[in-house]
C-alpha cells in the first residue's frame, strides 16, 4: 500500500474518531444502538439458554434487539404490540393445531387465519410477526411429543418473546436513553437552507436580466425535487418529540417542562408553504418565458422587464438573507436569531413594496394571465408574509422559553 493511501485511510479514521466524539453525530449513534443491541441480544440469550434452557432460546435474543428502537416510547410501544402479535400467532397455532392436529389442512388454515389478523391496524408494523410466530409455532408442535410437551412449548415461545422484549427496552431506557430533540432543529435548517441555496442561485441571474429556458427549466426540476426533504424533516419533528416521551433521562424531564415543538412545527410548515411559493415562482418564470427569437425581435418588453427584475432579484436576496439565519437555527442562541429574523422580515417587507412599486412605475399589468407579473408579486407577498409569520412565532417563542427559564 503506497504512503498515500496509507495516509487517506487513517485520516478516515481520524474524521470517524472525530464524529464518534460529537454527542448527535449519527456514527456515535449507529455505534451505541450497535452496542446496545449487541449487549441486549447476549443478556437474552444467556438467560434463554443458560438459565431456562429453552428449547428454541433464539427467540429471546431476537426480540430483544427488535426492541431497542430509536426512541424509548417507540421501544415500550412496539414492544407491546410485537409480544401481542406474538402471542396471537402462538394461539392461533394452538386452538387449531391441538384441536385439528398437525397436517398440512391444519397448517393452511393456521397461515389464512394468521395472515387475516396481521392484517389488525392496531399491530402496526408488528402485524407480520403473528404470520411469523404461528409458523415457528406450527414447527416447534409438529416436534413435540405429547400434547402436554406441545402447550409447554408454545408457552415458552410466548415466555421467551416477553424476556427478550423486556430485556430490550430495559437496555434501552437504561443505557444511554436516545434524545433527538436536534431533529427538529435538523428538519427547519435542511429545509431552509434548500430555499435559500434555490434563491442565492436565481437573484443574482434575475438582476442580469430575463434568464435563458435551460435556466429556469432547471430552477423548475430543482424545486420539484423538494418532495424528499421534506417528508425527511416532518420525520425528524415527529421523532423529536417521541423522543422525550418516557424517556427516564434527568434531561429529558427538564426538557418536557421547558422545551416546546409548537413553535418549530408551525415554522417547518411555513418553511414548506414557502418550497411552495418558491415552486410556483420558478414555474411561472419557465411559462412565461420568451424565446431567442421573441427577445431580439422585441426590445421594448425587455426593457419594461428588466426593472422589475432587479427588484425582484433583490427580495429574493432578502428571502436568502432570512433563510439564511433560520438554516443555522439553534435553540440555545433562539433569542438572539429571532431579534435578526425580525429584522431579516422587515428588510424583505421593504424590497417587496419595491417589487410592487416597480410594477406601478411601469404601468405592468397585474391582471393579464399571459404576463408573470402578477403571480410573482403575489408569491412574493406570500413569501413575506410567511417569514414575517415565522419570524413572529420563533420570537414568540424565544420570550417564552427564556421566561420559563427564569421561573423553573
Amino acid at each position: 500500500m503506497s504512503d498515500t493511501a496509507t495516509r487517506e485511510k487513517w485520516e478516515r479514521v481520524a474524521d470517524w474518531g472525530r464524529r464518534l466524539r460529537r454527542p448527535e453525530s449519527s456514527a456515535r449513534r449507529s455505534l451505541l444502538l450497535i452496542l446496545k443491541s449487541a449487549l441486549a441480544a447476549t443478556v437474552s440469550w444467556f438467560v434463554s439458554y443458560e438459565l431456562m434452557n429453552a428449547t428454541s432460546p433464539a427467540f429471546a435474543p431476537f426480540s430483544a434487539v427488535l426492541m431497542v428502537q430509536v426512541t424509548v416510547y417507540q421501544s415500550v410501544v412496539q414492544s407491546l404490540r410485537y409480544v401481542g402479535a406474538v402471542a396471537a400467532g402462538v394461539a392461533v397455532q394452538a386452538v387449531l393445531g391441538l384441536s385439528a392436529g398437525p397436517d398440512l389442512v391444519t397448517f393452511a388454515l393456521v397461515a389464512l387465519v394468521a395472515l387475516v389478523i396481521s392484517r389488525w391496524r392496531l399491530l402496526g408494523a408488528q402485524g407480520s410477526q403473528v404470520a411469523t410466530a404461528a409458523f415457528f409455532a406450527f414447527a416447534t408442535y409438529t416436534g413435540a411429543s405429547s400434547d402436554t410437551d406441545q402447550v409447554k412449548e408454545l408457552g415458552q415461545i410466548v415466555l421467551l418473546v416477553l424476556i427478550g422484549s423486556a430485556v430490550g427496552v430495559g437496555v434501552n431506557v437504561l443505557i444511554a436513553p436516545p434524545l433527538r430533540y436536534r431533529s427538529a432543529e435538523w428538519g427547519i435548517r435542511a429545509l431552509a437552507q434548500e430555499i435559500h441555496d434555490l434563491l442565492d442561485t436565481m437573484a443574482p441571474e434575475l438582476g442580469e436580466g430575463a434568464p435563458d429556458a435551460d435556466t429556469t427549466q432547471g430552477w423548475r426540476d430543482r424545486a420539484d425535487r423538494t418532495g424528499t426533504l421534506v417528508s425527511q424533516s416532518r420525520e425528524g419533528l415527529r421523532t423529536a418529540r417521541e423522543s422525550l416521551r418516557l424517556n427516564p433521562h434527568p434531561w429529558a424531564r427538564r426538557r418536557r417542562g421547558t422545551l416546546t415543538f409548537e413553535a418549530y412545527d408551525r415554522t417547518m410548515e411555513a418553511l414548506v408553504r414557502m418550497i411552495s411559493q418558491v415552486t410556483a415562482i420558478t414555474r411561472s418564470l419557465d411559462l412565461q418565458h420568451q424565446d431567442e427569437k421573441q427577445q431580439e425581435e422585441e426590445s421594448g418588453p425587455d426593457r419594461d422587464y428588466a426593472p422589475f427584475l432587479r427588484a425582484y432579484a433583490a427580495f429574493l436576496s432578502s428571502v436568502v438573507d432570512f433563510t439564511e439565519i433560520l438554516a443555522t437555527l439553534d435553540e440555545d442562541h433562539l433569542r438572539d436569531q429571532a431579534g435578526r429574523l425580525d429584522e431579516a422580515a422587515d428588510g424583505l417587507e421593504r424590497c417587496r413594496r419595491d417589487v410592487v412599486r416597480t410594477t406601478e412605475d411601469r404601468g405592468l399589468s397585474l391582471t393579464d394571465p399571459t404576463e408573470p407579473y402578477g403571480v410573482l408579486v403575489v408569491e412574493a407577498t406570500r413569501l413575506s408574509e410567511e417569514c414575517r409569520y415565522t419570524a413572529d412565532v420563533l420570537g414568540n417563542s424565544a420570550e417564552n422559553g427564556s421566561s420559563g427559564s427564569r421561573t423553573a
